[in-house]
């Protein structure tokens, strides 16, 4: 009953989570996990692969080999080949298609030749026409300067990216709603980072490249929350209705369900690129496409959701006519909570054109009854007679 209970109000959308009333809760929770990340990123640093490093690869195909090609049996031989262990070795593809990966430090020629030979000799793989050739042995050589002309590159973007969309923001929402998202985009930036870093996942120019692809996602998850958070605001500051963070906790509940969706759907093919990528293809270009955009989805999601809004909410409430309108709101609901009209009344549409305009006037004829003075000399001198009657002059004087 409980799971139906929760499932019901997913989908309604009625404002029973309070999202933004327990935003400090959430302040605490994801400035830990920032600090966590950024804590990891400048003590234990990244895995750079091969791109950024620099080195030699070399790679040959484990099927139809004389010994197996495992990571177990290949790392000897390249230890005693070249005399120090190899950075790493990857297995790739399955079946008649599977190869093995091989990645060092940068190799002399003599090396890359003894290398070769030594694999050759303890495995020797088979060419297109069955038979054992040396050919089937490939290498290349990685300068380093690549993967660093590709970071610098990628960080350039990522500042323009910012520029613009604050920018955007600015235009189209307000200024606290650009300082809001960005907020929530550098967190989406950082915990992805920090998350490589702590488990330690190889950073390549895919990761570099899925790393700016989860951007927009997350943009888009805060603008369609931001959206429908400004349309709850329309009118709201001449409205007691309801404060401008019950406006803001209305909207996260009414597009909740929407982000579990999109977030929903988004993992799901990537998730199937994963399994492409690690079970079928091996660890490469796919698996870390794929791991970025995981972490980078669901960072984004939690980010729109329970960082962006309540950020906003804070901001906006900084502001002496938000304030006001709160206390207003308060004051509305201290004088109504005994009349059964209020408590039992239906909540209007105030996404309605006709129907926000209507409660606006109501709204200002209430505030101008509240505040018009009384009349002298009617209801105060008939109150002052139990019979009611106003007095007449008699024309007697009295003695």
């Amino acid at each position: 009953m409980a799971t139906s209970g929760v499932l019901s109000r997913l989908y309604t959308g009625t404002g029973a989570f309070d999202i933004v009333g327990k935003r400090k809760t959430w302040y605490v929770a994801f400035g830990l996990l920032v600090v966590i990340c950024l804590v990891s990123i400048v003590f234990r640093g990244f895995n750079l692969g091969i791109d950024f490093t620099g080195g030699t690869q070399v790679q040959f195909p484990a099927s139809g080999t004389s010994a197996p090609a495992t990571t177990e049996t290949v790392g000897p031989v390249v230890e005693k080949a070249i005399g120090e262990p190899a950075e790493s070795i990857q297995t790739a593809g399955t079946g008649a298609s599977q190869s093995v990966l091989i990645r060092t430090n940068s190799l002399t020629p003599a090396q890359t030749v003894a290398l070769k030979q030594a694999l050759f000799d303890s495995f020797k793989p088979r060419g297109t026409d069955g038979t054992p050739s040396q050919q089937v042995i490939s290498d290349s050589a990685v300068s380093g300067s690549w993967g660093g002309q590709i970071t610098q590159q990628a960080i350039i973007a990522l500042a323009v990216f910012l520029v613009l969309v604050t920018l955007f923001l600015a235009f189209y929402f307000e200024r606290a709603m650009a300082v809001a998202a960005l907020v929530a985009l550098i967190h989406d930036v950082v915990v992805t980072a920090g998350i490589y870093s702590i488990v330690g996942f190889e950073v390549t120019p895919s990761t570099v490249i899925g790393l700016l692809t989860i951007l927009g996602f997350s943009l888009y998850d805060t603008v369609v929350v931001f959206d429908k958070v400004k349309e709850n605001g329309r009118g709201l500051l001449g409205l007691t209705r309801r404060t401008y963070g019950e406006a803001a906790n209305l909207a996260l509940n009414q597009t909740l369900m929407r982000s579990i969706n999109t977030s929903l759907i988004a993992v799901l093919p990537v998730i199937g690129l994963m399994i492409v990528g690690v079970g079928v293809l091996g660890v490469g270009t796919l698996a870390d496409l794929a791991l970025v955009q995981m972490v980078g989805i669901v960072a984004g999601a939690l980010s729109s959701l329970m960082l962006a809004t309540p950020l906003l909410v804070d901001l906006k409430m900084r502001d002496p006519r938000y304030q006001q309108q709160a206390k207003r709101v308060a004051a509305r609901r201290a004088r109504a909570s005994a009349q059964a009209t209020d408590a039992d009344g239906d909540e209007p549409d105030l996404a309605d054109d006709a129907v926000l305009a209507t409660e606006l006037r109501r709204e200002r004829a209430m505030a101008a009854a509240s505040s018009a003075p009384a009349r002298p000399g009617k209801s105060g001198s008939r109150a002052a007679r139990p019979s009611g009657k106003a007095s007449r002059p008699t024309g007697k004087r009295s003695r």
